[in-house]
C-alpha cells in the first residue's frame, strides 16, 4: 500500500508518468496505479521465477527445521532425575530403556554415556560429546542452504538489474535518434523489480536463518548442561 501511494505521487510528474503509463500499470481513465503482484513478477522476467523458487525453498527449510528443532529441544526435569536415581541405584538397564523410549538428542546422548559406564570417566565424557556433536550436526541439516539463499537472492536481484539496464541501453542504441519511452520501460522495470524481489527474498531468508541458529544455540547449551549433570552423577557415591 505504501509503495502504491508513493508511486502515485511520483507518477504525477512528466517523464515518470509517461514511463509508468507505458508499462500498462496505470489506469488511463482514472490516472490511478493498478499494480498487480503477478504483473510485477511477470515483468521481472525469469530471474523473478528463480527468486520465487528460492523463497519457497527457504520457507520449506525453515518450517521443517523449526519443528524438528523444537521437538528435539524437549526437556523434562523429571527425566533427568529418574536417570540420576537409576544410575545411583545401579539400575543401568532401566535407565537405558528410559532413554530409548524418550528418543531425543538428550536421551540418545545419555544413552551413549550409560553404555560406557565402567570405563574411565574421560572415555565416557568423550563418547557423550561425540554423540552431542552428531546430534547438532543432524539438526543443522539444510541450515547452510538457507544462509546461501540469504546471500544469493540479493545478488540475483542485482543481476536482473544489470540485465534490465543492458536491455534498455540496447533498445536505445537500436532505436537510433527515435527514442520512445515505451521502448525503454520494459528493461527499466525489470531492473527495478528484480532488485526489490532479490532484497525481499534475501532479507526473509536471513531472518529465518538467524531464528534457527538461535534455537540451535539454545539446544547446544541444553545438551552441554545435561552432559555436565550426567558426569556429576557418575562422580557421586553409589547407594
Amino acid at each position: 500500500m505504501m509503495i502504491t501511494i508513493l508511486l502515485q505521487n511520483i507518477a504525477q510528474s512528466g517523464v515518470v508518468a509517461d514511463t509508468i503509463a507505458a508499462t500498462g500499470l496505470m489506469n488511463q481513465e482514472s490516472g490511478e496505479l493498478t499494480v498487480s503482484l503477478i504483473d510485477l513478477v511477470i515483468k521481472g522476467g525469469w530471474i523473478m521465477a528463480i527468486l520465487g523458487l528460492l523463497s519457497i525453498l527457504s520457507i520449506y527449510i525453515f518450517i521443517e527445521r523449526y519443528f524438528i528443532i523444537r521437538r528435539s529441544s524437549k526437556d523434562d526435569e523429571n527425566f533427568m532425575n529418574i536417570i540420576r536415581d537409576n544410575v545411583l541405584d545401579g539400575k543401568y538397564d532401566t535407565a537405558n530403556e528410559l532413554c530409548r523410549r524418550e528418543n531425543t538428542p538428550i536421551a540418545r546422548m545419555l544413552q551413549k554415556g550409560l553404555s560406557r559406564i565402567g570405563k574411565p570417566l574421560t572415555d565416557i565424557n568423550a563418547a557423550i560429546e561425540n554423540v552431542g556433536n552428531l546430534e547438532v550436526s543432524r539438526l543443522e541439516k539444510n541450515i547452510a542452504t538457507l544462509a546461501t539463499i540469504a546471500s544469493t537472492a540479493p545478488m540475483l536481484g542485482f543481476l536482473g538489474t544489470v540485465i534490465g539496464m543492458i536491455i534498455a541501453f540496447y533498445d536505445m542504441s537500436m532505436a537510433g535518434g527515435n527514442i520512445d519511452i515505451q521502448l525503454l520501460s520494459g528493461g527499466i522495470y525489470q531492473a527495478m523489480i528484480t532488485t526489490v524481489g532479490g532484497l525481499i527474498v534475501g532479507i526473509i531468508a536471513y531472518v529465518l536463518y538467524n531464528i534457527l541458529v538461535a534455537r540451535i544455540d539454545r539446544l547446544v547449551f541444553l545438551l552441554e548442561a545435561r552432559a555436565s549433570e550426567f558426569m556429576d552423577v557418575l562422580h557421586e557415591p553409589k547407594a
